[in-house]
């Protein structure tokens, strides 16, 4: 089952999918998808970490993200928009080849016997973005974001921290 969460910057996404998981099972994992730019989003990894109690396992993984998920689990998968930006980056900013490698990722997916918790950002519902590579990745994250919707068995849309049932 696929349950897919998206919403904007600090609308509550991870709180609400933590939850989630930790009322699907008592082991649940953790798929971390980021990279380490710089200091300030180290810091913002290391307090989603210390929001996980014992009973979490960390996953990292920046790309081939269903080679990792264990069969039968519940896992959160934090967050398609670094794992867009790794796909993105690692394609030289081409759209079409990390939306490709991005459509073959959420259809392995989608046969993967797990709960998986996806969590995204709607990141096109803000400002007009101001260079040419941020709007071909805004692009990129609606069209992905399209997708996993429609893979997905439950879809919510998080707004000021409340939970919005799309699908």
């Amino acid at each position: 089952m696929i349950y897919y969460i998206t919403g904007g910057e600090r609308s509550g996404k991870s709180s609400y999918a933590q939850k989630l998981a930790e009322s699907l099972s008592n082991t649940p994992y953790y798929l971390a998808t980021s990279r380490i730019w710089d200091k300030d989003f180290e810091k913002r990894v290391e307090r989603h970490k210390n929001d996980r109690d014992e009973r979490w396992t960390t996953i990292e993984e920046e790309t081939i993200i269903s080679e990792v998920i264990p069969e039968n689990s519940v896992i959160v998968i934090d967050c398609v928009t670094l794992w867009l930006t790794n796909l993105y980056f690692d394609s030289e900013n081409n759209v079409e080849k990390a939306l490709e490698l991005a459509s073959i990722e959420i259809e392995k997916l989608a046969k993967i016997n797990a709960e998986i918790i996806i969590i995204s950002n709607e990141i096109g519902m803000g400002v007009h973005a101001q260079t040419h590579i941020a709007r071909k990745f805004t692009e990129l994250q609606g069209w992905t974001n399209q997708r996993i919707a429609n893979k997905a068995d439950k879809a919510i849309f998080m707004v000021s921290g409340l939970p919005l049932t799309l699908k």
